[in-house]
C-alpha cells in the first residue's frame, strides 16, 4: 500500500469521530458565546469607568477620600467587598481599673446619661478583645451603593452598627444617603475606631455625642457644586432622633414611681425629630498639602430625659425634663503628604470644638408638683487639638490635648450652677508593620472632675489592629 493510502487510513477514523459528534460544536459554540458575553461585560466597565472619570474632570473640585468612601467599584457588583477588623487592647491604670468608669462619669450636663447602642470604650485591667468590624458594601446596580457594618463584642454578641445606601446617578453633584449611619457633623463623628489616630475617643465626643458619636437612622442629602479649584460639601440629615445622650425622645419614667398627678412626659412626637446641616471647604494647595474646614450644627425638637439617682443615693427623688436641644461646632484639618516611603515626614493636625445647650424644663417631679414647669438652661462645651507624626518609615508619633467643660453650668430659676471641666494629655507611639496591621502605645494623664471632686488618672495601653478582607480608603 502507498503512503497516501496509509495516511487516508489513519485519518478516517479521526474524521469519522468528529463527524459522529456534534456535541464537540456544541461545546464551541458555548466557549464562543462566553467569549462574546465577556468582552461584552468589559466594554461596559470600561465605559462607566470612563464616565466616573469625567464626573470628576478639573473643575469640579476632587472630592476627598471622605466623600468617595462607600463607593464601590462596579467590580463588586456580583461579589460584595468584605472586611474584618481585630482590635485588641493590653490596659492599665492607677485607679485599679476605675479610670475608665470615671470618664463614663465626668460632671456635665449629660452626667450618667445612658447611650443608645455599643461603646467602644469599656476596658478591664489586663487584656481585652475590643468589639470586632465586619463590614460588606457593593454596588447594586447603576443607581446606588449599599454598605453594612456589623460589630461583634467580645461575648459573640452581634450589634448592627451601620446598614445605609448611596444614591450614584443624581445630577449636579447631588447624593443621597439613608438607613443607619454616622452623621457627616465635624470631623471625627463618621470614623469608625479602626480609622482613629489614638486608641479612645476625644473628652468632648464622650461627654457630649457618645462613645460612637451622633448616629441614628435617617436621610443624608450632600451637594458637591462645582466651585473650580475648591472642594466644597454642604450636606442636610434629617434622623429620627433616637439618640439617648443628645436628641433623645422616649424615655420612660420607672414604674414604681410613675404618677400622674406629679406630671409627665409628653408622647413621642412622630420622626424625624433631629435635623442637622453643615459644610466643609478645601482649598486646593496642591498635591502634597491638605486643608478643610468645617461648620455644622444640630437641633433636636423633642428632648426628653428621666434622672434616677436612687442607686446613688436613696434620698433622690426621680424628676424628668422636656424641651429641646441644640448642638453646634467647627473643625480644622490640615494635612501634608511628604514624599518619604512609608509615611515618613507625613504630618497632620487637627482640631474639634463642640457646644451644646438644652432648654428643657421639669415635665415631671416625683416629691414636689410644684416643680412642673420649671425651666433649666444646660449649657457644656469643649475642644480638642491633635497632631501626629510620621519619624521614620511605619512610624508615627501623636499628641493629643482634650478638654470638655470649659462652660458647664445649670441654670435653674435665677440660680446658676456650675461644674468644673475634666482635661487631658495624650501621648502615642504606633507602629504600621504594614497597610493591614499596626501596635499601638499610648500614655494619658488626666484630671477628671467627677462628682465634684478632681481626680488624677494615669492610663496605659498597648493595642493591636489587624484588618482582613477588602476595605475602602479611609477619609480626609
Amino acid at each position: 500500500m502507498n503512503k497516501p493510502a496509509l495516511l487516508a487510513c489513519a485519518l478516517l477514523p479521526l474524521w469519522s469521530t468528529a463527524q459522529a459528534n456534534p456535541e464537540l460544536d456544541l461545546l464551541k459554540a458555548e466557549i464562543q458565546a462566553m467569549k462574546t458575553q465577556y468582552e461584552s461585560r468589559l466594554a461596559e466597565l470600561e465605559n462607566r469607568l470612563k464616565q466616573a472619570e469625567a464626573k470628576s474632570a478639573p473643575g469640579q473640585g476632587a472630592a476627598p477620600a471622605s466623600d468617595r468612601l462607600g463607593q464601590v467599584g462596579a467590580g463588586t457588583r456580583f461579589n460584595p467587598q468584605i472586611s474584618v477588623i481585630l482590635d485588641g487592647v493590653y490596659y492599665n491604670d492607677n485607679k485599679k481599673g476605675e479610670a475608665v468608669e470615671m470618664l463614663e462619669h465626668l460632671d456635665g450636663i449629660n452626667h450618667g446619661h445612658d447611650h443608645e447602642g455599643h461603646a467602644h470604650g469599656s476596658l478591664d485591667r489586663g487584656f481585652n478583645l475590643r468589639e470586632t468590624e465586619i463590614a460588606f458594601s457593593a454596588t447594586v446596580d447603576p443607581y446606588f451603593d449599599a454598605s453594612l457594618y456589623l460589630a461583634v463584642d467580645s461575648h459573640g454578641g452581634v450589634e448592627l452598627e451601620e446598614a445605609y445606601f448611596d444614591t450614584r446617578a443624581l445630577p449636579a453633584g447631588l447624593k443621597v444617603r439613608g438607613g443607619k449611619f454616622l452623621s457627616g457633623i465635624g470631623y471625627q463623628n463618621s470614623q469608625h475606631p479602626h480609622s482613629w489616630d489614638f486608641t479612645d475617643i476625644t473628652l468632648p465626643y464622650r461627654t457630649l455625642l457618645g462613645e460612637h458619636g451622633l448616629m441614628d437612622t435617617g436621610l443624608r442629602l450632600s451637594w458637591l457644586p462645582r466651585t473650580g479649584s475648591y472642594y466644597t460639601l454642604l450636606g442636610m440629615e434629617l434622623f429620627q432622633g433616637n439618640e439617648q445622650i443628645f436628641a433623645s425622645a422616649g424615655p420612660e419614667l420607672p414604674e414604681d414611681v410613675a404618677d400622674t398627678s406629679f406630671g409627665g412626659l409628653a408622647d413621642k412626637k412622630a420622626g424625624p425629630r433631629l435635623a442637622t446641616v453643615y459644610a466643609k471647604v478645601a482649598p486646593d494647595l496642591g498635591d502634597d498639602h491638605g486643608l478643610q474646614f468645617g461648620l455644622w450644627a444640630a437641633q433636636a425638637r423633642q428632648h426628653q430625659e428621666v434622672h434616677d439617682h436612687r442607686d446613688e443615693n436613696p434620698a433622690a427623688a426621680v424628676h424628668a425634663l422636656e424641651g429641646e436641644s441644640r448642638l453646634w461646632g467647627a473643625d480644622l484639618v490640615y494635612k501634608y503628604d511628604a514624599p518619604g516611603a512609608y509615611g515618613q515626614g507625613d504630618f497632620s493636625l487637627a482640631t474639634e470644638y463642640l457646644r451644646a445647650n438644652k432648654d428643657l424644663a421639669v415635665a415631671y417631679h416625683q416629691s414636689n408638683a410644684g416643680l412642673i414647669g420649671a425651666e433649666r438652661d444646660f449649657t457644656q462645651d469643649g475642644f480638642y487639638i491633635q497632631g501626629t507624626y510620621g519619624f521614620a518609615p511605619r512610624w508615627q508619633a501623636g499628641l493629643r490635648y482634650d478638654v470638655t467643660g470649659l462652660t458647664n453650668r445649670v441654670n435653674r430659676a435665677g440660680s446658676i450652677s456650675r461644674m468644673d471641666e475634666s482635661d487631658r494629655w495624650t501621648l502615642a507611639l504606633t507602629h504600621r508593620l504594614s497597610e493591614f496591621s499596626l501596635v499601638r502605645f499610648q500614655a494619658s494623664r488626666a484630671d477628671l472632675s467627677v462628682e465634684g471632686e478632681k481626680e488624677q488618672a494615669n492610663q496605659f495601653f498597648i493595642q493591636y489592629q489587624h484588618s482582613l478582607g477588602a476595605h475602602g480608603a479611609h477619609g480626609f
